[in-house]
């Protein structure tokens, strides 16, 4: 039998009349008392539920945010020009969502998923719900995959696997949106989906964001959620919870992906704020007695899924400010106490010109070597030992006290590995040259530079820049990596004109004059 043709609208419409009965509906109407700051007063509507979007009179949207016992408050979600006191409310019965899907990839929008990038209409796949419950404990798994920072004081001194949540804080200035932009860099080609959450930030920084994602091809495997400074309350509440919907989605079709929110200290003021209008009681520092469970119902939804549930994961980086270094404050204790370990970045070591400025004696990784490859692992077992070790012994030189021979040893090795540790910005590192530097300090392969910047640093790039053209994977046995290594060392004094060293911004030493610790600097 031929396919019956579908019916046409008028045809539709004309069954859709011919069953029409009229009779009574009874539906409730609302109306708007006030208007001001990013928030609507709405009396009537005693059926509202909370997180239930109102249809206003002039096509406004609005939020059930705040229920009392005579009216209920909603944040704008659209405002149109003429909304003012008196327009109709009603119920659309429809809770807040956001279209979801690989479309987003590349693009910068608004926590509504409305583009911002002057790119046509996404084209999504599905919606989900911004608020959702976290997944239960069954549907979890071991956080056991590492995820590649290409950060070196990360990867071998505070892992971070994925499905984890690692809070990075530090005072304003110290680099933490580099860290995290860094950590989106080295995920290039590594089949993890990137989330960046930019929550009351000046046009400028959004700017600089997106033009550092853009030249180094981040953008391409990234979505970026903007809700800037001039933005309402209601949307900057809603930011993060956009950001994490949308990678929810990738892992729930089993990907892995990873969510920055930058920063939840302004996610937190903007919440204060909204309450305060909404004129909730406050508690300590002025925010609202719930603080706590808005962000640990955010980072709760973090997590490493079980096989079973597609084996998908979703890394948290949640970035938080501190004032003058104090981590006790309220907010900071909050999120330190939800994460699975904390990055701190030390003012006076970014000061010094140490960068990334990580203050390893207070970062930490509560699930540390179990997210390392194996090799990395056996390299760097004791080395935040070690190090932690020679800064202690490090103040006992200040004073000129005589320090015997194997402490002398000991400091001259913390010393060297301190210069290792440095980093550029926007030069992540693969596991292989993480392996590489990690054997050839453990050989000995640096000891005859120790003291001299500038040797140290041309070698490294040297290795750094053989063990990226090699072969040689995780898997070679240590013995053939040490081979290849004793190897490229004997060639580095020949290769190292055609390799620049990172810039240190200190003074290069005199090559016509023996560096300190008289040894002769290399040929």
């Amino acid at each position: 039998m031929p396919a019956e043709r579908p019916a046409s609208p008028l045809a539709r419409q004309a069954a859709w009349l011919a069953d029409y009965r009229p009779g009574l509906r009874v539906v409730e109407r609302g109306k708007v008392a006030a208007v001001g700051d990013g928030i609507a007063w709405v009396e009537g509507l005693p059926s509202a539920a909370m997180d239930e979007i109102l249809a206003l009179e002039d096509g406004s949207e609005a939020l059930v945010f705040h229920l009392g016992s005579r009216r209920l408050g909603a944040i704008l979600l659209h405002q149109g020009e003429g909304l003012t006191a008196g327009a109709a409310a009603r119920l659309t019965g429809r809770q807040l969502t956001l279209g979801v899907g690989d479309a987003y990839l590349g693009r910068v929008v608004d926590p509504l998923g409305r583009p911002l990038d002057g790119g046509p209409t996404l084209e999504t796949g599905g919606r989900r719900p911004l608020e959702a419950p976290s997944p239960p404990i069954i549907a979890r798994d071991f956080v056991t995959r590492p995820l590649v920072s290409g950060c070196k004081i990360l990867d071998t001194l505070v892992p971070i696997g994925k499905g984890q949540r690692q809070l990075i804080i530090g005072d304003a200035g110290t680099g933490k949106s580099a860290l995290a932009l860094d950590m989106v860099i080295a995920q290039r080609g590594r089949e993890v989906r990137c989330v960046y959450v930019l929550i009351s930030q000046k046009r400028s920084a959004v700017v600089a964001t997106l033009d550092t994602l853009r030249r180094t091809g981040a953008i391409a495997y990234t979505c970026v959620v903007v809700a800037e400074a001039t933005a309402t309350p209601g949307l900057k509440y809603l930011a993060p919870f956009a950001g994490c919907t949308l990678a929810e989605a990738w892992m729930a079709a089993g990907r892995d992906c990873l969510v920055v929110y930058d920063d939840l200290s302004t996610h937190a003021r903007a919440y204060r704020e909204l309450s305060l209008l909404l004129r909730r009681p406050p508690g300590r520092e002025a925010y609202p007695g719930d603080i706590f469970y808005l962000h640990s119902r955010l980072l709760e939804r973090s997590t490493c899924l079980a096989a079973a549930r597609g084996g998908g994961s979703m890394t948290a980086l949640p970035l938080i400010e501190t004032e003058q270094g104090e981590i006790a404050a309220y907010i900071p204790t909050n999120l330190i106490s939800i994460t699975d370990g904390q990055i701190y970045l030390d003012p006076q070591l970014f000061a010094r010109g140490f960068l990334p400025a990580i203050d390893v004696t207070r970062s930490v990784s509560r699930i540390g070597g179990k997210a390392q490859p194996a090799a990395i692992r056996a390299e760097a077992g004791r080395m935040k030992l070690d190090f932690l070790q020679f800064l202690e012994l490090e103040v006992f030189t200040r004073f000129g006290a005589r320090l015997e021979a194997s402490v002398a040893a000991k400091i001259q090795r913390g010393r060297l590995l301190r210069e290792l540790l440095k980093q550029e910005r926007l030069a992540p590192l693969s596991p292989e040259q993480q392996l590489a530097w990690l054997i050839a300090y453990n050989e000995g392969l640096f000891d005859d530079l120790a003291g001299d910047e500038a040797a140290i640093a041309t070698r490294l790039a040297q290795l750094l820049a053989r063990a990226a053209a090699s072969s040689l994977t995780l898997g070679d046995d240590r013995s053939v990596w040490r081979t290849a290594l004793m190897e490229w060392t004997h060639q580095a004094p020949a290769a190292a004109a055609a390799i620049t060293p990172p810039q240190t911004g200190r003074r290069q030493p005199n090559e016509d004059q023996p560096v300190e610790g008289g040894l002769e600097p290399p040929p």
